[in-house]
């Protein structure tokens, strides 16, 4: 695939993290000033924005409210439905965050099934997977969770995306460790990953699993060279029968990156070709893992051995798992991987739109209510929304990245949602979760080549877009552009606000870039217009 997105291969919700790349300014020339009532209590450079060409089929919406009086500042159409795009990430990680709780920690555990005599275990050791997100591949020296602005899980779709520096073996690596020092050097026997906590469904997509390493992605950074000469390949994580094999060439700068992975249909076996520019940065692309179980049985026989530990059993094929135990009563616990707090993981989802992490949520709020499948997490995140005081038919949602056709919020649930955390000892945590403008995450780079970038840093709001290719017109059409989230209103008060357009067309993927700097601008203003006011 090009370095540049195809206007033809747009995913819903891959375009969230485009705002990297954004540059907040002044606003364009309008077509034509919006009627006055609805949009006429608004200022007129935001009045401006939304009625640019782009827009002018567009339906606005939009609910800003002080929330420590609850008046309401501007109303646009705020019970009407939107399409949320990644904004739906506010509405399915609350749901988990009350689920599970801030502090809870993933113990992914190894048991030791069968005797021991000495350092022999005759028998299996079982990895039972317990959902964590990132088994210690993100997880840095103090404790924390690493992410890019543009996330390595979006190298295919979007330019830019980049790698954290952490190992995506290091969680398998401390679990083989353990096991070394519980006194085990030889397994005469099998290794397993006990895969049984949840099954996914269709709809969730990506599709989240019990097990998951590096993302359920295979790394593949290509480095361009001399003009002429075979580019440099690095992958991560080298994991056997995983091979990489790379053709692509290194072409004179200023030519053409464009870069395509092809892979046999089990996965194992990559290609990389094309082409990459000498002047051209490390460019990233991904692969994905077909069957996470069995890689990750793999690994885990590899970490072993790394550690000083021996298992007979054939280090590839597939997942044992017809012989997992029915339970696990009488077994020794021999290694467990202990996880960073469940925030740590909503400000990953959270801060670069992570789609995999969000539908996990889902997943994970079915087990919190003793189920096996997937889909029973939508009744508990009914159950929050009821207990939070929030009316669900103000939400519709078969995921929870919102990238399902019918994924609708209005203006008031998102801003509800916005102003329960308020109420809770989690208010700052949740808040600093989102990407803040001008800052960090995908709202990083909004304000480049501004000097006075409105509402810098004074903005935590999460981003979504749903964009596609208009045949009809060559054109993208933009299903949703929307931003959510918190405006410092001053002197320690915030108003809470979502802005969403639905139906918005421009001739190309720069102009979908100009509509996330657009409504990353009229944030921007109104954030100074909140903290003016008090």
């Amino acid at each position: 695939m090009s370095s540049t997105v195809s206007q033809r291969r747009i995913r819903a919700g891959a375009l969230a993290v485009l705002l990297a790349a954004v540059t907040l300014g002044t606003a364009a020339p309008a077509s034509g000033a919006p009627e006055d009532g609805i949009l006429g209590s608004l200022s007129p450079d935001i009045r401006a924005i939304m009625a640019k060409p782009a827009y002018q089929h567009a339906q606005w919406g939009l609910l800003e409210i002080d929330d420590t009086t609850g008046e309401v500042i501007h109303s646009i159409y705020p019970d009407q439905f939107f399409i949320p795009g990644s904004t739906a990430k506010l509405v399915s990680v609350s749901g988990a965050w009350h689920a599970l709780g801030g502090e809870h920690r993933f113990t992914t555990p190894v048991q030791a099934v069968g005797s021991r005599d000495g350092e022999v275990l005759n028998g299996s050791l079982v990895l039972v997977a317990q959902g964590d997100l990132t088994m210690g591949g993100r997880t840095a020296p103090d404790g924390s969770v690493s992410y890019t602005p543009i996330d390595h899980t979006y190298a295919n779709d979007v330019p830019g995306a980049t790698l954290t520096p952490e190992n995506p073996l290091a969680g398998l690596d401390e679990i083989a460790g353990q096991v070394r020092q519980a006194g085990i050097t030889e397994v005469h026997g099998d290794v397993a990953v006990d895969s049984r906590l949840f099954t996914s469904f269709p709809d969730l997509d990506p599709s989240p699993t019990p097990l998951i390493i590096n993302d359920n992605v295979i790394d593949l950074l290509t480095t361009p060279t001399a003009p002429g000469q075979a580019a440099q390949l690095s992958w991560r994580p080298q994991v056997a029968p995983y091979q990489v094999e790379s053709t692509v060439q290194t072409v004179a700068a200023g030519g053409p990156t464009e870069l395509t992975v092809s892979a046999s249909p089990d996965g194992t076996r990559i290609t990389l070709s094309g082409t990459i520019a000498a002047d051209a940065p490390p460019t990233l692309r991904i692969s994905n893992v077909q069957d996470p179980a069995s890689f990750g049985r793999t690994a885990l026989i590899e970490a072993l051995a790394r550690a000083g530990v021996t298992v007979t059993a054939p280090p590839t094929g597939p997942n044992p798992s017809g012989t997992l135990p029915d339970s696990y009563d009488g077994t020794q616990r021999v290694a467990a991987y202990v996880s960073p707090v469940f925030a740590d993981y909503t400000r990953l989802i959270l801060k670069v739109s992570h789609n995999l992490g969000a539908n996990l949520g889902i997943c994970l709020m079915a087990v919190t209510a003793g189920s096996h499948q997937c889909e029973d997490g939508f009744p508990v995140l009914t159950a929050f929304l009821r207990q939070a005081g929030i009316d669900p038919t103000q939400v519709q949602l078969l995921d929870g990245r919102g990238g399902n056709p019918v994924d609708r919020v209005t203006p008031r649930v998102e801003n509800q949602i916005l102003h329960y955390w308020q109420g809770t000892p989690e208010a700052t945590r949740f808040r600093e979760a989102l990407p803040i403008l001008g800052v960090d995450g995908s709202l990083a780079s909004v304000c480049e080549g501004c000097p006075t970038c409105p509402g810098k840093g004074k903005v935590w709001s999460k981003p979504g877009t749903v964009a596609g290719f208009d045949a009809v017109n060559n054109r993208i059409a933009v299903g949703a552009q929307t931003l959510g989230g918190y405006l410092d209103a001053g002197h320690g008060r915030l108003h809470t606000y979502y802005l969403a357009v639905n139906g918005a067309s421009t001739p190309d993927i720069e102009g979908v870039i100009e509509m996330i700097g657009d409504l990353s601008l009229i944030s921007g203003l109104l954030q100074e217009q909140a903290e003016a006011r008090s």
